[in-house]
């Protein structure tokens, strides 16, 4: 090769280099740099799709004939060329560059106040500021239901966003182009609250003594009637017996009568505080244990004495503790309530102390370890390796052997039908297909004849409930589906005493008998008649569903136990609990062999970065253990939450938690006894398992998401 064939050779890699450069780089910008973009227009224009038709040409012609290639371009005066190479390439850039849209929408630095409703225009803009109206434009909440979808909401149908709850939140703006280009862009939204109109400030207690703290409950009522507690307001006195810290925590100085004033957003409010003189001289404090194991609570109640020896009653003592841990890295923690009651999370030594103003008295408790661990043992499996599983139900079958059923999600619309008689020796026996993408949830009959499926993803939208013969599991047979009013599809379902209870669309669910199942009627349905209203689950025990409510939390519904004289027919709510999540999607009722409490175990689920169908996800949430004893007036009182994991659906049975908690598998945790404060911190957990395997769809990927106690052995998916 002549030295003139190397300056040819160099010049076009030169040229390679710097192309590739700007491509490179370019695809580099777009990734970290330039605003959020679903993709780029894809119709090139005819310069584009010249200069790249010319260069594969050359590429293989010097692959095929590289010596003539070199024999004819050595005769061409090169400086020519490379002036038309670099012409093409900066003109190809520059057009491509001119087809680069993004989305402009005035949901840019939006700010609304709770209640609101607005009404968003978008387009698409090139990069020379050309504006391009969009064929269609969807907008979303990009957390979608697994979060706090309902904190700001989309109506299609007007085109307009409602602000439902405060907070900085997400509205993803998806263009359609004429073209059929997608584009996106997420714009975040600032939700405030309506101005306050009314503070309410009261005493949690009519008896405030002098070197005690007030107790206090405040309460906003602002201009859309919404109540909010725990504002930050600003207290002040001009009374000197009692004194304001930095904190807004107020303390009785001295007795007298004094006035205390509240003011927030503008608005104000006041109450009267009169301090009465201390009668107690001493004080004796009497516990229910001296010695107790981690998670145990221990009753505390002190008695206040006057200088004569006469016991004074009705005094608010205020409760503190102080502890040491055994484990010198550890710090001793627990939690103590305003009316005596303690719990200790940690081992070690313990001194509770009971006070009113300048006098107090202490006891001390000795707290050991709980003592509950046992180790949990892989019997066999069932493995599904080419699609994802959903939820499962494990039944005995007529001939008196045990079977399970389980669904998929992001698939096909396959369900798989399993002997598990030997646990350690699992089959799978038979499946069904049918037109779905998830068959989210399975549920199988009391008399472990009938199963029902729930569809969502149909390719004609007539998603519903597929309903199955499994009387022979080896060979099951569709009997019918049912699809009136389940069109919207179908994640949840529950079948109780030959009745289906079917989620409808997330927001109410059917009641359908199938006394006949080839032939099921549609018989009732309950909602709870709120705006923004979304159910994920409904479970039925001794003829009381419970209504899994998301941002409202759980509803007790009489669908046939006759507290409030519903039925099937007629359903009808008569208790509820919300909490402020608004990710509760799953309940469990249990009635505590250890104390005779009646419990309703609701468990949240939120995947913060959202749902990747591909890829091992990152969960949240946890269960709140909410005492229910009183159905006018239910308390929570304790959780279980495993650091970093989040909870799917659970079982309890003989005061014994199973839970899938997705990457954390399956844990197992006492809950017997009295319940109070963080169960995981108590060391309450008895033992866990990981359901990875090597051979799964996922290989190693836990994904707990369902455990059900059965026959003493614990299945789990």
């Amino acid at each position: 090769m002549c030295i003139r064939d190397r300056y040819f050779l160099a010049i076009v890699g030169l040229l390679s280099t710097v192309v590739a450069a700007f491509y490179y780089l370019r695809i580099i910008k777009i990734m970290y740099f330039d605003e959020e973009k679903d993709s780029y227009d894809k119709d090139h224009n005819l310069w584009l799709k010249l200069s790249l038709t010319v260069s594969t040409i050359l590429i293989l012609m010097y692959f095929i004939f590289p010596s003539e290639l070199i024999d004819v371009v050595s005769k061409i005066n090169i400086i020519y060329i490379l002036k038309i190479i670099i012409t093409i390439v900066l003109f190809s850039s520059a057009e491509l560059n001119a087809q680069e849209l993004i989305v402009k929408s005035n949901l840019e630095n939006l700010k609304m106040r709770v209640g609101e409703t607005f009404k968003p225009t978008s387009f698409a803009e090139s990069l020379q500021g050309e504006k391009t109206m969009c064929q269609a434009v969807i907008y979303y909440n990009k957390k979608g239901v697994f979060s706090t979808a309902k904190a700001i909401t989309v109506d299609r149908d007007e085109g307009t966003i409602r602000a439902n709850e405060p907070g900085t939140h997400e509205i993803v703006a998806l263009c359609i182009s004429q073209q059929g280009q997608r584009l996106s862009r997420t714009f975040p939204v600032q939700v405030d609250f309506p101005k306050a109109k009314e503070i309410k400030i009261t005493l949690s207690s009519t008896k405030v003594y002098e070197g005690s703290y007030v107790p206090l409950d405040f309460e906003v009522v602002d201009e859309m009637n919404f109540i909010r507690k725990n504002e930050f307001f600003q207290l002040s006195t001009e009374s000197d017996n009692i004194q304001v810290d930095a904190f807004n925590n107020v303390k009785a100085v001295s007795p007298g009568r004094a006035v205390l004033s509240a003011s927030f957003d503008d608005i104000s409010a006041s109450v009267t505080i009169d301090v009465l003189k201390n009668p107690i001289q001493s004080i004796e404090l009497q516990a229910s244990l001296d010695v107790a194991r981690t998670g145990d609570v221990v009753n505390y109640e002190a008695v206040g004495y006057d200088d004569k020896g006469n016991t004074i009653t009705g005094i608010p003592f205020s409760y503190t503790f102080y502890g040491k841990a055994v484990d010198p890295s550890n710090t001793a923690s627990g939690l103590i309530m305003d009316d005596g009651r303690f719990v200790a999370e940690v081992i070690g030594d313990y001194m509770i102390t009971a006070s009113l103003g300048t006098t107090s008295v202490s006891r001390p408790l000795k707290v050991i370890g709980r003592g509950v661990e046992r180790e949990v043992l892989k019997v066999g499996k069932g493995v599904v390796n080419d699609k994802h599983t959903s939820d499962f139900w494990v039944f005995e079958g007529v001939d008196g052997r045990d079977y399970a059923v389980t669904g998929t999600w992001g698939a096909d619309g396959t369900s798989f039908f399993w002997d598990v008689t030997d646990p350690a020796n699992i089959k799978k026996i038979d499946s069904v297909k049918v037109d779905a993408r998830t068959v989210n949830d399975v549920k199988v009959s009391q008399d472990g004849r009938i199963s029902v499926i729930s569809r969502e993803g149909a390719s004609d939208r007539k998603n519903g409930i597929i309903i199955i013969d499994v009387s022979n599991p080896y060979d099951v047979k569709i009997l019918s589906e049912y699809t009136k009013n389940l069109t919207g599809g179908v994640h949840n379902v529950f079948i109780d005493n030959n009745h289906v209870y079917a989620l409808s669309g997330s927001q109410k669910y059917y009641i359908i008998n199938i006394e006949d199942p080839s032939n099921p009627v549609e018989v009732g349905m309950f909602e709870i008649g709120k705006e923004g209203q979304s159910i994920h689950d409904v479970w039925i025990e001794d003829g009381i569903a419970y209504s899994s409510n998301w941002r409202d939390g759980v509803y007790l519904v009489d669908v046939g136990n006759g507290i409030a004289g519903g039925s099937p027919t007629n359903p009808v709510a008569f208790a509820n609990y919300d909490y402020a999540s608004g990710a509760h999607h799953a309940t469990f009722p249990f009635k505590s062999k250890s104390t005779g409490k009646f419990f309703t175990v609701l468990g949240d689920e939120i995947f913060p970065d959202g749902v990747d169908e591909n890829n091992p996800n990152i969960t949240a949430g946890f269960l709140h253990f909410v005492d229910f004893s009183d159905l006018d007036n239910p308390v929570e009182v304790a959780k279980y939450e495993l650091p970093g994991q989040g909870s799917h659906n659970y079982w309890i049975e003989d005061d014994i938690l199973y839970v899938a908690m997705y990457g954390g598998g399956v844990r197992i945790v006492d809950i017997s006894g009295e319940l109070l404060g963080d169960l995981y911190r108590q060391g309450r957990e008895i033992g866990y398992i990981m359901t990875g395997t090597p051979d799964a769809y996922i290989p190693n990927a836990t994904m707990a998401w369902g455990a059900q106690l059965y026959k003493l052995s614990l299945i789990h998916i």
